[in-house]
């Protein structure tokens, strides 16, 4: 039974701009990494995919050379800067190995292949609590790796601010 709390385990948390995946970071590191543990910490951003800047703008011109480089730019910015952002969370850890990923894709499909691909033993993910209808039209991330992922899956919803129960 100790081969098993020994365990090396390899832990990877999706984290985006929200602040959701923040906060199920910040959960994660309280409540599922331990101290003195020999786990690792895999942060993995997922670039949307590039049809969200198509070249072409709504009214049939085409983007310059010039503005889709600055907008890959700002895509590589973004990303930097939330992985800097969860890595600054993780700098009280010790024994915890913290990885950083950033990959290119639909963040559905891409957690689920890194989380195979990197045989993690647990995928920790923000929920954004989207309505009905917005999860409906988007398709919720969360819910598509819970059916998809082979390991277990822990999904932090963030505390509805309590400002707004007034």
């Amino acid at each position: 039974m100790d081969d098993v709390a020994a365990k090396e385990r390899k832990i990877l948390v999706a984290v985006d701009e929200g602040e959701e995946s923040m906060h199920a970071l910040s959960w994660c590191l309280k409540n599922v990494i331990s101290e003195n543990s020999k786990d690792t910490l895999v942060l993995l951003y997922v670039k949307p995919p590039r049809a969200v800047f198509s070249a072409l703008d709504g009214t049939g011109y085409l983007f310059s050379a010039d503005i889709m480089a600055a907008m890959n730019k700002y895509s590589n910015d973004v990303a930097e800067c939330v992985v800097e952002k969860a890595k600054k969370m993780c700098k009280d850890l010790h024994d915890v190995k913290v990885d950083t990923r950033i990959e290119h894709g639909d963040p559905r499909d891409v957690i689920c292949q890194m989380t195979e691909k990197l045989g993690v033993d647990v995928l920790v993910m923000g929920s954004h609590g989207y309505g009905l209808i917005k999860r409906a039209l988007l398709g919720s991330v969360s819910n598509h790796c819970a059916q998809n992922v082979k390991c277990p899956v822990l999904i932090v919803k963030k505390p509805k601010s309590t400002a707004t129960n007034n």
